[in-house]
């Protein structure tokens, strides 16, 4: 068998064929393990082993390539590995596609965002100073569920329109990548189990959140876009809802206290998308949306609701210290982030150019990791808070004790002064009410 090998090997036209073969073979294992084409040809181009090496190393000349090195030396060996190489490899090329797929259409770094909020609303709604990690979680992948079927939903509604913008011609469904059933499939899909799992994990009144969210996201704020410019201000409503979300999974109920983080985040999607429509207004404009900044050809209009809502949250930081969210210190830090964020935006209302809007967007995005950080830095648990009350009630418990004991001892300087001018004390007194019947005391005159 040797010889006949040898005698192939000599013939140049097998080499060839061989090399060629080789080759294709090592195509396969590159598509389906990731190797190098460099390091591949190198194999492939190395002078093949004499006959001798070969018999002392234990394997063939012509087992030159990957696969082949790792097969048994049978020959049923490297059949079965060519003959799985292509279903493997177009097994891993879906899994990649669809998986880029769901990923475009969830607009995943949107939901990741949407999530950080919802965790952020968990953390401050936590009672105590200890945070359940379990119901953080299972309230994270909730929300995210719940946030991809909005997205995958918005853009299965606004196909057309995406088709006709270059920001958005690329995803799934434009460029026909994924059929129209199958992204709402998908969606249904997780929207339902993401829904379950905060009803299940969590409590009724976050999976009704969530819920009503998704609703007015993809059928109320979707279609809008398309209608009035008011959309801007709906979808500043659906951003708030998130962490009005979490803190209704941590603690079971909607307070006051809750709406420090929602309201922040109202006011923040007004200045970042402004600056965001004021960027991409002919694209918005292919695309037949009606933002606000379309019916503003100076964009003085936008800048200048920028700069309002910018200074809308200033407050922000007091009355999170005020309500006993937070500590003082957020109070500072929040008020210079908040003063930082409107000079941009005053900035930007001096002078409307792209340069300045992109300044303001790319600031928005660094302010609100800031402030939730700082939330979650300076908060003031529930124990801490009943420590003060506690301390701040025996004060005020002490301060008639005080008082008594400073009017008893102001009587008993005024009884002795008293005693020290008359021999006599005055003893009627004694025979007041309560105790009528006691007879008054009788004195040894002195």
């Amino acid at each position: 068998m040797w010889r006949n090998t040898c005698k192939l090997l000599s013939n140049p036209n097998y080499n060839h064929n061989h090399l060629k073969s080789s080759n294709h073979s090592s195509s396969n294992f590159n598509v389906v393990f990731g190797w190098a084409p460099s390091r591949v040809t190198h194999y492939c181009s190395s002078p093949s082993p004499s006959t001798s090496d070969s018999l002392k190393l234990g394997i063939s000349s012509h087992k030159s390539d990957g696969i082949r090195s790792f097969s048994s030396s049978s020959a049923a060996g490297p059949a079965v590995v060519d003959h799985l190489s292509p279903s493997l490899a177009s097994a891993v090329q879906l899994g990649r596609h669809y998986t880029r797929c769901y990923w475009e259409l969830s607009k995943a770094r949107l939901s990741m965002l949407v999530v950080a909020t919802s965790g952020t609303g968990y953390v401050l709604g936590s009672a105590g100073s200890a945070v359940d990690l379990a119901g953080l979680c299972w309230t994270c992948a909730g929300t995210m569920m719940v946030a991809s079927s909005a997205n995958s939903l918005n853009q299965v509604f606004e196909k057309n329109n995406d088709a006709k913008m270059k920001r958005t011609r690329l995803r799934p469904l434009p460029s026909r990548r994924m059929t129209i059933p199958h992204a709402l499939t998908w969606a249904s899909s997780v929207g339902v189990a993401g829904t379950a799992i905060l009803a299940c994990k969590a409590n009724m009144l976050a999976a009704g959140l969530g819920v009503s969210n998704l609703i007015l996201y993809a059928f109320v704020y979707t279609p809008l876009k398309q209608i009035h410019p008011v959309n801007t201000w709906v979808g500043a409503v659906v951003g708030a809802i998130p962490p009005l979300l979490g803190w209704a999974a941590a603690s079971g109920e909607v307070s006051l206290n809750s709406m420090i983080l929602p309201a922040a985040l109202y006011f923040w999607q007004i200045p970042h998308f402004m600056a965001l429509a004021y960027l991409c207004r002919s694209d918005y404009a292919a695309g037949g949306f009606k933002m606000f900044s379309l019916a503003d050809a100076s964009g003085r209009r936008t800048a200048a609701v920028a700069l309002r809502n910018c200074l809308y949250l200033v407050p922000l930081g007091f009355l999170a210290c005020d309500w006993g969210v937070t500590s003082s210190w957020f109070c500072l830090e929040s008020s210079l982030i908040t003063l930082a964020i409107s000079a941009l935006a005053f900035s930007f209302y001096l002078n409307r150019t792209t340069q300045n809007a992109r300044r303001m967007f790319h600031a928005s995005l660094l302010y609100l990791p800031v402030f939730m950080s700082g939330l979650l830095f300076h908060r003031v648990s529930d124990n801490q808070q009943c420590l003060s009350e506690d301390s701040l009630g025996r004060i005020t418990e002490l301060e008639p004790v005080v008082q008594g004991r400073e009017s008893l001892k102001h009587g008993n300087q005024e009884t002795h002064s008293t005693i020290g001018k008359q021999a006599r004390a005055p003893v009627a007194y004694a025979s007041a009410a309560p105790f009528p019947f006691l007879p008054a005391p009788s004195y040894a005159t002195s």
